[in-house]
């Protein structure tokens, strides 16, 4: 892609405003956080301490909001302590530029490692070194500046307090993830009915599963119905594909097609029940005809052999989801007493082993703040590494903050932390969002900025006023911020301008200033990312590789299963299936960041990339109707599959040598091994599953080839 092309397609995605449910109550929350903390402080201390102080809830309440599993008051809690820390070392410092411009470099580039530990943990970093670029400029002494810390910490603990005082949805982001996993399964169902070989996006069931690890306080108080359905959802997944597939399951075409398409009708249905209750927290309703469908006893009239013992695997597994969401203590008609749950049963009983092969994992324990401390700190670390996008990036943002903090004091402009301030916000590890956000934030700032001083300077509004029209900026900014960026930028800058106008602080900047200042700082940051840049496109290969290697150890753990079931099996099967979905989405990641990044393809065209991603994707799911069908632990071994084990995991971790190398993978031992499986073993479903493998394995080395 041009760097034209690339320069308008991140314009417009920077510019977009996209329709999203609003949470009104959620937002004035936050906005009521705010106008505690201003208020009390505008009382008791006075407009500069207010400003100041402002910001900790302003701060606190955007934490808040990010999409991470942690108690929301943590979050709050973390957000204006690190902000108090950030602004104080910054008042100590602020009247020294050179003590100041080497805190600054240090804060910046801690920031920029911050995103090693997650977005949540790198957008808050980002923020305090904004913050505290804004408030070190307000008039103080170092004898109040531990004052100001404290009121900025206690917008935290307000924010916090708000969250547990006034609880909006509980548990909601943890509902809508789990709720998501179903809803994303219901849909598979339904695609299987018309393209049997439909692929599935992981991504649902890993975020349920990110979201299901909790700390142990949270263990205490989780909601019973979000304990166990996501381990069903995940054993759902192979059994719908192995009962749709003709390849291992009902013909393409005839009566055990018409009823395998009833029966992945009905599931979808039960599914999007399930999730539907999970998400409002209400008793699963499941349609009467769906239920039917399920419960229809000629089943095995219709269906033979394996097809029909997937059919009843699919069967016991949906009544299971719907027996762990439903509550046990839903009253009758007329609420005289308990009913029994609206489950779909299985005709005969399904041993646990055979619903997915795995025992069930324990739970997923999350570290306490304090424990998690040392853990970020070891993945920063692990970032300061040659070739890290990470470290690129913290060296990146430090050097442009740095450098538009001197730019601000040169130009003859006045308060010239808009363009580090504007830099550190809009800058990001990868090039898509760092140039989107630059044009949204100067657009936003232009719009905001021009708004608020033209308010200021036709009404003159009063400390007072100039307070409440702060907190209805934040009110705006709360409700707008997932609908674009550009949109919360408009009510950010507007902000600044009125909490600063409530101190006298700024009120004499222009527009033209302001708005001069913030196209600075995203120029700079455009152009750091242009010098400095942190490129997608030369790592395709290598996540590409990775995705390959992991998936055949899938495979290959899956077959040792099928040589010795009465081994571990089980969790190794799971852990390199959870494996190969992060290397998938890693894959998927980066593809679509390098769509759009003005660089050559360098040795991966994006047909040769498409056609590879789609051949792995086949890879794991002619692995995963393996996995569908694992013997029990009683069942006799297959010896051969040991075989067929270990040259999967070697010609994958060839191909992926190869791959790196930039040549052509070769599947030639593989291929006399799946020739001699065929006339060693006589199921039709692990011969089939076998060829599957090794023709997408084939697939995959066509599309290399033109690369």
């Amino acid at each position: 892609m041009s760097w034209l092309r690339a320069l308008r397609e991140t314009a417009r995605s920077g510019l977009t405003v996209e329709r999203r449910r609003l949470a009104p109550v959620i937002a004035a929350r936050g906005a009521l956080g705010l106008a505690l903390v201003v208020g009390f402080s505008l009382a008791v201390f006075g407009p500069a301490v207010a400003a100041a102080s402002a910001f900790g809830a302003f701060q606190a309440a955007i934490a808040t909001f990010q999409r991470s599993w942690r108690p929301r008051p943590t979050l709050a809690l973390a957000s204006g302590g690190s902000l108090a820390v950030s602004t104080f070392l910054g008042y100590l410092t602020g009247s020294h530029t050179i003590l100041f411009l080497a805190l600054l470099l240090l804060w910046t580039f801690l920031s920029g490692l911050a995103w090693a530990a997650g977005p949540t943990a790198g957008i808050i970093a980002s923020s305090n070194v904004a913050i505290m670029l804004v408030t070190v400029t307000l008039p103080t002494s170092v004898a109040t500046a531990a004052g100001h810390a404290v009121m900025i910490f206690a917008g935290g603990v307000v924010q916090a307090a708000l969250v547990v005082l006034l609880p909006v949805r509980p548990w909601g982001a943890q509902r809508d993830a789990l709720a998501d996993a179903l809803a994303a399964e219901a849909d598979y169902a339904r695609r299987l009915r018309h393209d049997p070989v439909a692929a599935f996006d992981p991504v649902p069931l890993m975020t349920a599963r990110s979201a299901a690890a909790v700390t142990p306080r949270q263990a205490r108080r989780r909601p019973a119905e979000l304990h166990g359905p996501r381990r069903l959802a995940e054993r759902i997944r192979p059994v719908l594909a192995s009962l749709a597939d003709p390849a291992v399951g009902a013909p393409a075409e005839g009566p055990q097609r018409d009823r395998v398409r009833e029966l992945l009708a009905a599931a979808g249905e039960v599914l999007d029940a399930t999730a539907h209750a999970i998400r409002r927290g209400e008793p699963v309703r499941l349609p009467p005809a769906a239920v039917a469908a399920l419960r229809t006893p000629d089943t095995g009239t219709i269906l033979t052999d394996r097809a029909h013992r997937t059919a009843l695997r699919l069967i016991a597994l949906l009544g299971d989801v719907v027996e762990t969401v439903e509550p046990r203590t839903e009253t009758g008609p007329g609420g005289r007493g308990p009913k029994a749950p609206a489950r779909a049963p299985a005709p005969a009983p399904v041993p646990a082993a055979a619903r997915g092969g795995g025992s069930v994992l324990a739970p997923r324990t999350r570290p306490t703040l304090l424990r998690l401390a040392p853990l970020v700190l070891a993945q920063m670390r692990a970032e300061v590494r040659p070739g890290s996008a990470i470290l690129r990036h913290a060296i990146r943002v430090s050097v442009v903050a740095a450098a538009g903090y001197l730019l601000g004091l040169v130009l003859p402009f006045g308060h010239g932390y808009w363009a580090p301030m504007t830099s550190v916000m809009v800058m990001r590890p990868d090039f898509s969002q760092t140039y989107a956000r630059s044009v949204a934030r100067f657009g936003g700032t232009l719009v905001g900025v021009a708004l608020a001083t033209a308010v200021v300077r036709t009404a003159h509004p009063g400390t007072y006023l100039s307070a409440v029209l702060a907190v209805l900026c934040a009110f705006g900014m709360y409700l707008l911020m997932r609908t674009g960026y550009a949109v919360s930028q408009v009510c950010v800058a507007a902000y600044v301008v009125f909490l600063l106008g409530m101190e006298g602080s700024g009120v004499t900047q222009t527009v033209r200033d302001r708005v001069l200042l913030t196209l600075l700082g995203g120029l700079l940051a455009m152009l750091g990312y242009a010098l400095y840049p942190a490129w997608e496109t030369p790592r395709l290969r290598g996540l590409l590789a990775e995705w390959l290697t992991t998936s055949g150890r899938y495979a290959a753990a899956v077959a040792a299963r099928y040589a010795d079931p009465a081994g571990p099996g089980s969790p190794d099967v799971r852990e390199a299936l959870l494996s190969a979905r992060a290397a998938r989405v890693a894959w998927h990641d980066a593809l679509g960041r390098a769509t759009h990044e003005p660089v050559r393809h360098r040795g991966l065209s994006h047909a040769a990339a498409e056609g590879a991603g789609h051949a792995l994707a086949e890879f794991g799911r002619a692995a995963m109707l393996l996995e569908a069908h694992l013997p029990e632990r009683g069942a006799p071994p297959l010896p051969a599959a040991a075989g067929l084990a270990e040259a999967l995991r070697k010609a994958t971790e060839r191909g992926a040598k190869a791959v790196r190398e930039r040549k052509e993978p070769a599947w030639d031992d593989l291929r006399e091994t799946v020739a001699a499986w065929d006339t060693e073993v006589t199921d039709p479903l692990l011969r089939k599953a076998a060829r599957l493998l090794l023709a997408a394995l084939d697939d995959l080395s066509t599309a290399l080839a033109d690369a």
